[in-house]
Order: structure tokens, then sequence, then C-alpha cells
């Protein structure tokens, strides 16, 4: 049976390959064939039926390898969680989805979850970053939730679309104020604005019966109750001392989305130590240096963000991504990576 559907994928991979040469630019449907076609040929652990450029750069979690290497030795299927960003002005493609990995039957739940960037160059993929974050629970989750967010799906009025360089500032917004941050920002949300992390709310969760809602105004740490704005206005992120390589690796105009690469430092010692908007004295944060690498992606309607959905893994501290130089990748400035020649 493996055998079969191996040889059923490699037909339908040369038929999408041809298909593909034929159209010339590489649209949203020769987007995400590409990403399904090359999670297939991982899968089948076989570079041949995904069309590779010769000098492909190639990272898993930020190391840099040749392929067929990492996940491609390992992976079992794809999940049904899918959820994609699409850049054919740029030839880039975004996605984040559920994978299985060997050692488990096809009966047992998915393996852990994967944030994809493919860069295409005359219909071959000439990059292919990987994060791939191997817990089962977060994986789990997204498949709970089964589908994602409407809002990522949905076409923005032509007359209200953003040009690509306003997407990326809005986007960058949310970094910017998250940085070391006091409260007293510009912070772009819509009023309904949701964040989903790990496949879990992380914003506007309700209180348990017989709690009381945390007040921002005496709370010592920002609260999942509050929503986005509500955090941010806390202050009580500051404790995220830098968040740097912001790579904005693909940008859909038609929808609204901006999907990056980036990471959060929390470099503790006297940085967890700071002051709220209102003048109360903290302590709050991680106790130990370390760093959050995270893929997040935005909704952005008329300049605000409505909608976030971020996956991330704790990684050694000061990591970098495989992709910047050193000061590009200790800088927190923001980079649309997708369009030629800005790297």
């Amino acid at each position: 049976m493996a055998k079969t559907l191996i040889l059923v994928g490699m037909a339908l991979a040369s038929g999408l390959a041809a298909q593909t040469a034929k159209s010339g630019a590489c649209d949203r449907a020769c987007l995400e064939g590409l990403v399904d076609q090359y999670l297939d040929a991982v899968t089948a652990h076989d570079p041949k039926l995904v069309p590779l450029a010769k000098n492909v750069k190639f990272t898993e979690n930020g190391q840099k390898l040749v392929i067929p290497d990492g996940l491609w030795n390992s992976m079992a299927g794809k999940g049904t969680y899918r959820l994609f960003v699409d850049d054919p002005q740029a030839g880039s493609v975004a996605f984040i989805g559920t994978i299985k990995e060997e050692g488990r039957t096809a009966s047992e739940p998915v393996a852990g979850v994967i944030a994809l960037r493919l860069k295409v160059d005359n219909r071959q993929i000439s990059e292919a970053e990987t994060f791939v974050v191997r817990n089962p629970m977060t994986a789990e989750r997204l498949e709970k939730i089964g589908t994602p967010n409407h809002l990522f799906l949905e076409a923005v009025p032509e007359a209200q679309r953003m040009s690509r360089a306003d997407l990326v500032k809005t986007a960058n917004m949310y970094f910017s104020g998250m940085q070391q941050n006091d409260g007293k920002g510009d912070y772009p949300f819509t009023d309904d604005c949701n964040r989903i992390e790990n496949g879990m709310q992380s914003t506007n969760v309700p209180v348990k019966d017989g709690q009381a809602r945390p007040d921002p105004a005496t709370a010592t740490n920002y609260s999942s109750a509050w929503g986005c704005k509500e955090q941010f206005q806390s202050g009580l992120l500051h404790f995220v001392t830098r968040i740097r390589d912001r790579r904005y690796v693909a940008v859909d105009q038609e929808r609204g989305l901006v999907f990056s690469f980036i990471f959060f430092d929390h470099s503790a010692g006297k940085t967890r130590h700071f002051e709220t908007p209102n003048g109360r004295a903290v302590v709050a944060g991680p106790t130990q240096p370390w760093t959050w690498e995270i893929a997040e992606m935005f909704k952005v309607e008329n300049g605000k963000l409505r909608q976030i959905e971020a996956v991330l893994d704790r990684s050694p501290y000061r990591m970098t991504s495989g992709w910047s130089s050193w000061e590009d990748g200790m800088s927190d400035r923001a980079r649309d990576v997708a369009m030629p020649g800005s790297r």
C-alpha cells in the first residue's frame, strides 16, 4: 500500500511539474501546489519528486543542511491543518501545517507542526526554510481547530488593499510595541483582535467561574484574559528585551496577510525589573537568558491587526536563522526579504 501511494504521489508530482512549467509565472495555485509537492517529497524521502534548483539552500530550525536531511529522514505524512500565505509577486509562499513523523502509526496523533517558506525561481524551489515544532500537543490543538480562521482566507476589498510596504510596516509595529514594552506606544489593533499561539488562544480567554478578571492596573503579569491592545497597554511585556532578525518572508496583498520569522530574546537579570505605565515597580519574565524562535503571521485590515497566529519553540539564546548576516540577525530592523534586492 505504501509503495502504491508513493507511486501515485510521483505521478501527481510529475503532472504538477509539467503543468507548472507550461503556465509561466507561479500564481497562488502553483505556489500552494509546490508546498504540497515539497511535503510529499519529504514524506517519500525522495528529492526527485519536487523541482529543486541545482543550488537550493535549505535550513531546518536555523541550521544549514543539505537535502535530504533532517525532517527528510523522518516525516511520515501531512496532517489536516493547512494555512498558506501566497506571495506571487515575490515568488514566495509560507505555510503552517501539522505533520506526522515515523514511529507513530496512521491512527496516532500528529507529531508536530511545520512552518515552511519556499522561494520559487523559474518554477523551481531555490530556497526551503523549515521550522519544525516537535510538540504533539501543539499539533493536536491545531488539528482540533481543524481549519484556519476564516479571516485568513478572505480577500480584502480591492479599494481597501494596502501597499506591500504598509502591510509590513503595520506588522512590524507589533514587534516594536512588544520589545521592551512600556505601554505607551502606538498599538494598531482592532477591538476584536485575537491571537493564537501553538494552537492556544492567548488573548480574550474567558476567566473561569468564580475567578476575577485580572486588572491591568494592579497585575504583575500580563493576562491571556486581556485583548491584544490591553496586553500591550499594560506595559507588562517589558521583559521581551529584543525582537530581532525580523524577516518578512511572504506578503499577500489580496488577503492582507504578512508572514514573518523572528526571534524573541529574554535577557533576564536587570531586564526583569521595570516600571509599569502607572508607576508601579514590577519584577517579571524569565530568570535565565533564552530565546523563542517564532513563525508569526498577521491579518491586517484598514491599517490594523485583526488576527494573529504563531508557532514557537524555545531555542538557544541569541540563535540565528541561517539566512541573515550576524549583524542583521542581531538587528531589530524590519526586512521584506521576499522581494529581490531587499536582503
